[in-house]
């Protein structure tokens, strides 16, 4: 326990802390590209659109009203780029980095952002998880731009090859669903590529898995000796992947705007990048929005799980899941608690999973609503676009660049409030009362 003494004086909790930095690295972002020289054409970017694009890249969701690749200059998607990096790596990240470089001591209100901001039970080797993130960041994202260049420097030339495979590589590991092809046609020209193939879904697997796995990986090097955190993401991890991927091949197998008139090589690849693609990854291989109505509902479940806690995704997370799971099962079996691995999931980690679903849902239905009754478009197509922007997925049906002011600022609200996370964002704006000492008599409430 943490003395209040020995915190430093202010009136802003860690959630609030967190909330307020990605807001104000949003409005930079926003401000820079509104600048003449981020786009091809020299004129200023709206407001709404710059803010729209600030958030969709610093919450690494890839939704876009305007064609990255045309539209933005080398200026603006430079900008993009450092957005989706801060994004990705959470701005605490790059504070640490900053400081350690500069040979500054971390303070304790920084240690306790660091702990909301990265998603860890303890401040216990904070620092040092933070500088694995970074070494480890860097370096996958470079041997990742190295493989991507063999594909891209014979097809575009050195310098927009190299440009090219070090901007995918940064957008793919940090989940954002950026590319700059042009045309908002994502990887669809890579469909049966497999070196694209195999080396961008690394990334964004790698990237979701969260940082204190992929710590947890280096440190003990041992699959037994795993902590249970680590076990639940990677039984989590591979059991989305490949019903994901079945399932999605089963749908659209059929389907001659998407697997249908490919080869079986074609059909394999795309279904697997499609059923991976939804844990908050962003690029697809295929024409989203020609996917049938149950592909688009079983990518808005994936999306809605999205990827694991501490990482570069979004949604309410994998083990979040797995607890909801764990917990039903629990109770239709008459347990009192839900285990896994020979080991029980405390009560408080339950009352979490079901705020946090619960937070997720109430917001999703809101925006849902609110599109629905300022756009004109198909339900399934609204519910898909704010899945999402919840989830910091930013797959797309394509109506995006076609929504109103309003619907475009609830999309940013949303994007937002996935990134930074529900229950951080629920605390953050909320008044915390001082807990009680006593408790009320215990009554039965009838339910179900």
């Amino acid at each position: 326990m943490i003395s209040k003494r020995l915190l430093p004086k202010t009136h802003l909790a860690p959630a609030q802390i967190l909330a307020i930095g990605f807001s104000l690295i949003i409005l930079i972002g926003a401000a820079l590209l509104r600048l003449p020289i981020a786009t091809q054409s020299g004129e200023s970017l709206s407001m709404v659109d710059a803010l729209f694009t600030s958030t969709s890249a610093v919450c690494v969701t890839g939704l876009v009203v305007v064609d990255t690749g045309t539209y933005f200059s080398l200026f603006g998607q430079i900008v993009i780029m450092v957005l989706i990096q801060i994004g990705g790596l959470g701005f605490m990240t790059f504070s640490t980095l900053f400081a350690l470089i500069l040979g500054k001591r971390i303070s304790l209100r920084e240690r306790l952002i660091m702990k909301e901001a990265m998603n860890q039970v303890s401040m216990s080797g904070l620092v040092r998880l933070t500088k694995y993130v970074i070494i480890f960041t860097f370096a996958i994202e470079a041997l990742a731009a190295c493989l991507l260049s063999f594909r891209f420097v014979p097809q575009f030339g050195w310098v927009k090859g190299i440009y090219f495979s070090i901007f995918h590589s940064i957008s793919a590991y940090c989940n954002a669903g950026f590319d700059i092809f042009g045309n908002f046609s994502s990887l669809t020209a890579y469909t049966s590529d497999i070196l694209v193939n195999v080396v961008i879904m690394s990334l964004f697997i790698i990237g979701g898995l969260g940082f204190s796995v992929l710590a947890d990986f280096y440190n003990r090097r041992n699959l037994q000796k795993l902590s249970f955190h680590t076990k639940t993401v990677l039984l989590m991890t591979t059991l989305l992947v490949a019903i994901g991927s079945i399932l999605i091949f089963i749908l659209e197998f059929s389907n001659p705007e998407t697997l249908g008139a490919l080869g079986w090589k074609g059909k394999i690849l795309g279904a697997i990048f499609q059923g991976v693609t939804p844990r908050t990854a962003g690029f697809s291989t295929i024409n989203t929005g020609a996917m049938t109505k149950a592909s688009l509902f079983f990518t808005c479940i994936l999306m809605f799980i999205g990827a694991s806690p501490g990482s570069t995704g979004g949604g309410i997370k994998t083990t979040t899941f797995m607890t909801l799971i764990l917990t039903v099962s629990a109770n239709l079996k008459g347990n009192q608690e839900p285990t896994l691995f020979s080991r029980r999931i405390p009560r408080d980690i339950v009352y979490k999973t079901i705020t946090i679903i619960s937070i997720s849902m109430l917001l999703i239905i809101v925006m849902v609503m609110v599109l629905s009754a300022t756009e004109q478009i198909g339900f399934i197509k609204i519910f898909f676009e704010v899945i999402s922007a919840f989830g910091t997925v930013g797959l797309s049906t394509g109506i995006t660049p076609y929504l109103s002011v309003i619907g475009r600022l609830a999309l940013v609200v949303t994007m937002f409030a996935g990134r930074v996370g529900p229950l951080t964002l629920a605390l953050a704006i909320s008044l915390r009362q001082k807990k009680v000492s006593y408790s009320y008599p215990e009554e039965r409430l009838i339910v179900g």
